[in-house]
């Protein structure tokens, strides 16, 4: 608040952990909406207060998952935003909504397949999100761009996959290894599945045979995780050390450096994207990506915020306008890809980014 100096702006304290902290504050504040861009953690605590409190909601990340106790890299367990949906019906009633995966990815990924089937496909064969970068901050050799806790708990849990036969499915972390040349100068990255909040969101609302996420980790950083797992180092729960009890995860996120401060350190680009396969409107082959990428350079200069951070929150500002002129009717639990695309895509431009199709190949596409 102190960076913005602007009156229009105030903060306050509040455990986000606790539900009738966050009530009180919304009684306070009398918000017309709670934006949640904390870590998912605090996603349920925020979601259920604004639920009882009667007041709109959206995030960036949905609730957690938990693997399936006996078949993990089989059979989803509790799948991301599951605990949201079930709710559904409440804020229903309420007559509120909430838009949950409201940031980049989830969140800008989602429209790019929600415009994919509105423009370009009359049959989606293949759908994943394709997230990579040539990232690099001086000085230190792993330092993740976004929230150590976060990437852990996305990169080791069980992938989760859609497919329009078998439904969703999971496999070992890691898995299914491929580089995919990015563009704007990033080039190729190793990436791997992930699980992901598109995986659940996009088959909820778009008609594909097949939706994942795949991260684009490069080699580095995949094998820095797995020895992460192997130490045991990525566990949530915690251990007693001399006199004290802490969690191995928390621990690490303290070492490494804050996301947040590192932007002056950070090199390069950061690309977001969908990757979409099938048939055009005329029942041709196919292949497109389409993507918004961000220069740190360019994002630290004019808005001193590094390019990850800068490029997650523009799209709950895009949303949240569409939502105030009336142009998107939200009402329940809903996630991006339940709104019209155009809208949204017409906005990115005038809130400083841009957007882009690059045609891919066709081959092994049949009709």
């Amino acid at each position: 608040v102190t960076k913005v100096n602007d009156p229009r702006f105030s903060a306050e304290e509040v455990d986000a952990s606790d539900v009738n902290d966050i009530r009180a504050l919304i009684r306070k504040a009398a918000p017309d909406i709670v934006v949640n861009a904390v870590d998912p953690r605090f996603v349920m605590p925020i979601f259920l207060a604004c639920e009882e409190e009667k007041v709109n909601y959206m995030d960036m990340a949905m609730s957690l998952s938990k693997p399936h106790p006996e078949d993990p890299f089989n059979k989803p367990g509790i799948k991301l935003g599951d605990e949201q949906f079930a709710r559904a019906e409440n804020w229903m009633k309420n007559g509120n909504y909430a838009v949950v995966g409201m940031g980049i990815e989830p969140g800008m990924s989602d429209i790019f397949a929600r415009y994919a089937e509105d423009e370009l496909f009359s049959r989606i064969d293949y759908l994943a999100v394709m997230d990579g970068s040539n990232l690099t901050v001086d000085g230190y050799d792993f330092a993740p761009s976004f929230s150590i806790w976060t990437t852990i708990e996305e990169c080791l849990n069980p992938p989760l996959i859609w497919d329009a036969d078998r439904g969703w499915y999971t496999t070992e972390p890691f898995s299914e290894l491929e580089t995919f040349d990015f563009p704007d100068g990033i080039g190729p990255v190793e990436c791997v599945n992930v699980e992901h909040e598109e995986a659940v969101l996009i088959p909820m609302k778009v008609k594909a045979k097949e939706v994942r996420f795949k991260y684009g980790l490069g080699a580095q950083f995949i094998e820095t995780l797995k020895t992460i797992h192997t130490l045991g180092m990525d566990k949530k729960e915690k251990v007693k050390v001399g006199n004290v009890e802490i969690s191995p995860r928390d621990l690490l996120a303290s070492i490494l450096p804050d996301p947040a401060t590192i932007g002056n350190l950070m090199h390069g680009k950061t690309c977001a994207g969908t990757l979409v396969r099938g048939l055009d409107k005329a029942g041709k082959p196919k292949s497109v990506y389409i993507y918004n990428v961000v220069d740190n350079e360019w994002s630290m200069k004019n808005y001193g915020n590094q390019a990850v951070v800068w490029q997650t929150a523009i799209n709950p500002l895009i949303a949240m306008e569409l939502i105030a002129n009336g142009t998107w009717k939200p009402a329940g639990v809903s996630g991006p890809e339940w709104f019209p695309a155009q809208p949204f895509l017409a906005l990115i431009e005038e809130y400083g980014s841009s957007w882009h199709i690059r045609e891919e190949s066709t081959e092994g596409i049949t009709i």
